[in-house]
């Protein structure tokens, strides 16, 4: 069978899958998410084996210690895959729920209702995990997915796949709701973009080059974010020891994720004062300093910071450092430079915090919080299928509400249009 075939032969499955899951009772999907969960953690060791088998191959490669580590599974992350199966399978059903209703003059009452949106196809690099956080979200919300992991991760997101899968049909379900595209050949993606009326939604996960392919390609609606261009806003009042464990968390907990800071302002009153230390403790857990002039008047040992760096996307222990005038000075440079991703201030003066979130144009906006918090499973979601910096349809994490539409529904009494 030639890719075009196989491709369309996948999907036609996953189409089949969705009208079955669109049936389904909420009951039975929360049961069948709890015994996929445990499935996943009985066959640990399985997928920590054949997780090996990927990682050793993209060691070999010389792939990027970021994409390394967002392909590693650790025991801890298939227990959070777990979890966060078992979160999903607590929250409320959206299916069927009557948003809005209202009466119009003629008696007849007019509501939205919602809906699945069908099939999702999920286009993803590296991280395995994405495998069942999808799986968990689609199933949640009456839709089946159609999965197209990168060819980095393909032994780890076959063996998801396969006990996915296998739960499903135990619990008599409908195969299709969960798909996996298990071939390596980058024309699957493209014959995946073609199908139209088949395939309802794509969201690619993964590098902005990635991304950008999906987007160009596609003749299916995309959600999507191309990159994370994060910053903490360190302002004149805020608590010096909470700036500095935010500010921290935010560069070096996991620097390889789209939500980690790529550069830190600080308020030029209290830069001299802030700085020295935050600096020390920077480079003392290994980090690349950038600074504006200002910043290397404080500490020459920094690199220059360049125009083209405040636009970067670093995915590494890599810091911008700008001194700015003050929070307009702030706004400024995230209006100019930030992607929309996640951003966040510090300060303890309630009328600056409120104009920053008010003002700050982003998916998610923090205040004396770390931008590292903008995440489904931390913000209640269960898990996400992605973090949306678009603002048609769903904006920030992807639960299962954002994977949901509405339709119309009208209660008549046999009205007519006159």
């Amino acid at each position: 069978m030639d890719i075009k075939s196989f491709v369309l032969q996948k999907a036609r499955e996953a189409r089949l899958g969705a009208r079955a899951i669109a049936k389904v009772s909420s009951e039975h999907k929360n049961n069948t998410l709890i015994k996929m969960a445990e499935a996943l953690r009985k066959r640990t060791q399985e997928l920590q084996r054949e997780n090996n088998k990927d990682v050793f191959a993209a060691r070999k490669k010389g792939l990027s210690k970021a994409m390394i580590d967002r392909l590693t599974l650790t025991k801890q992350r298939i227990e959070d895959m777990a979890k966060g199966l078992i979160e999903v399978s607590s929250l409320p059903d959206p299916v069927g729920e009557i948003t809005k209703m209202w009466k119009r003059p003629n008696g007849m009452m007019v509501g939205k209702m919602r809906v699945p949106i069908g099939v999702i196809g999920i286009i993803y690099e590296s991280r395995p995990n994405v495998t069942a956080d999808a799986t968990a979200l689609c199933l949640k919300s009456g839709n089946a997915v159609i999965l197209r992991g990168g060819s980095e991760a393909i032994n780890s997101n076959r063996a998801i796949v396969n006990i996915l899968r296998n739960v499903a049909k135990t619990e008599g379900l409908h195969e299709g709701v969960v798909t996996f595209i298990d071939i390596p050949e980058r024309e699957a993606v493209l014959e995946m973009l073609k199908l139209e009326g088949t395939i309802d939604l794509i969201i690619p996960r993964g590098g902005e080059g990635l991304i950008r392919a999906v987007t160009e390609n596609s003749r299916i609606p995309v959600l999507k974010h191309y990159k994370g261009v994060c910053h903490v806003f360190v302002d004149r009042d805020a608590d010096f020891r909470m700036a500095e464990e935010i500010c921290f968390n935010a560069k070096v907990q996991r620097p390889g994720t789209c939500n980690a800071m790529e550069t830190m302002l600080v308020d030029a009153k209290i830069a001299g004062k802030f700085l020295p230390s935050m600096i020390k403790r920077f480079k003392a857990a290994g980090v690349l300093l950038k600074g504006c002039q200002m910043t290397r008047k404080l500490d020459k040992s920094l690199e220059a910071a360049k125009e083209e760096d405040f636009y970067a996307e670093y995915l590494d222990k890599i810091l911008n450092i700008k001194i700015v005038k003050d929070i307009e000075e702030a706004m400024d440079h995230i209006a100019k430079y930030s992607s929309a991703h996640s951003d966040a201030i510090v300060t303890k003066d309630h009328e600056r915090a409120m104009r920053f979130l008010r003002e700050v144009d982003s998916s998610a906006v923090f205040i004396n919080a770390s931008t590292r918090l903008n995440d489904g499973f931390q913000f209640g979601l269960g898990a996400e299928m992605g973090i949306s910096t678009d603002k048609i349809h769903a904006r920030g994490p992807m639960g299962i509400e954002e994977l949901t539409c509405t339709k119309f529904i009208v209660f008549g009494s046999g009205q007519l249009r006159t």
